[in-house]
């Protein structure tokens, strides 16, 4: 019998870099990032509505926070992958308004040439590997990227964001158990907002903490205020320094709340009216906001800030509205391998 070996219960204060790393935060930076992924969700919201665009639509209204803190500590050329909920990572990532937009619209000039839509936007131009409609779907794409990084000593990491929900799927704990036996360069960021679909998480897992699932597998689990966009940002920032330097991988439980509901036309039956206003008070927008009035950001600033992303999304909206559809008869490109001796 191989001798077992004790292991220890890791931990993000006391590993390596990750001790010491605690990097200063643009804020404007940031806050311009949460607001422009409010109002392209807003606006793509009454154009869903008067039937501009088609599909189904996953706003993460409130949750703005855990994708610009998080893909702000990561590198253009890292990786991330990301739920149906995904317009907020797509673009903290990089990708232009204008590609986001005019994908929805189903135009040739979108991310994906118009064949993605709302729920699988990818863009691999900046390390997005793409969205998933299926729930934990997107989790084992980025731990096979983060052992494809390992194994091109490329210092590449992979971030995959997912639902609490999503960590009581077989294919977390599957994903987890290998990125961590094998130290992968991964960090799993839980974008806890309480339910899964219409079901409260308390409802369907015995603990409290998601976070703790990662004990289970010898790797650090830690919980951090999920619309507090400088708490999202160091503490993946230290994630990313332990993935980097061959620690293995972290497990973030980001407590945050969607706004909207789970989709276009939820009526929200399963949910109070007090609880989603108490939640608005703790809007990222507003703490991000009160921060930089704190740090001596006046009225006037943040507002030419607000205009200058306004005409970005209206230059974007007339860019989509004006572009062309995809040619019917490049349905299937890109779908099937092309061998060398064909044609086109």
């Amino acid at each position: 019998m191989p001798k077992k070996t004790k292991r220890n219960s890791p931990t993000l204060s006391g590993e390596g870099p990750s001790a010491t790393v605690n990097p200063r935060i643009n804020l404007r930076a940031l806050y311009r990032k949460m607001y422009e992924i409010r109002r392209v969700e807003e606006r793509l919201e009454e154009m869903f509505r008067a039937t501009e665009i088609y599909g189904s639509l996953h706003l993460c209204v409130g949750q703005e926070a855990t994708a610009a803190g998080a893909c702000a500590a990561l590198e253009h050329d890292d990786y991330i992958t990301a739920t149906y909920r995904g317009h907020g990572a797509t673009l903290a990532k990089g990708t232009s308004v204008r590609a986001v937009i005019a994908e929805l619209f189903g135009r040739e000039t979108g991310c994906c040439r118009g064949r993605a839509g709302s729920m699988l936007l990818a863009d691999l131009s900046v390390g997005n590997l793409g969205c998933s409609g299926i729930v934990a779907g997107a989790i084992p794409t980025a731990v096979g990227a983060a052992l494809g990084a390992r194994l091109a000593k490329n210092n590449r990491v992979a971030l995959t964001f997912f639902g609490e929900g999503a960590t009581n799927q077989g294919v977390f704990h599957e994903s987890l158990n290998m990125a961590a036996l094998w130290k992968l360069p991964c960090i799993l960021f839980c974008e806890n907002n309480l339910y899964a679909e219409m079901t409260p998480i308390s409802e369907e897992a015995s603990i409290e903490r998601m976070a703790d699932r990662g004990c289970a597998y010898g790797i650090p689990g830690v919980v951090v205020d999920g619309n507090d966009v400088d708490a999202v940002y160091q503490i993946t920032v230290q994630a990313v320094a332990r993935a980097r330097a061959g620690q293995g991988p972290t497990l973030i439980e980001a407590m945050t709340y969607r706004i909207s509901g789970h989709m276009f036309g939820d009526t929200q039956g399963y949910r109070s009216k007090e609880e989603v206003e108490s939640w608005r008070r703790r809007d990222p927008l507003l703490l991000a906001r009160r921060k930089l009035e704190d740090q001596g950001v006046g009225p006037g600033a943040i507002e030419q800030l607000h205009q200058a992303v306004e005409a970005e999304i209206e230059e974007a909206i007339t860019f989509a509205r004006q572009s062309p559809e995809p040619n019917p008869e490049e349905a299937i490109r890109d779908v099937y391998l092309e061998s060398a001796g064909d044609n086109g």
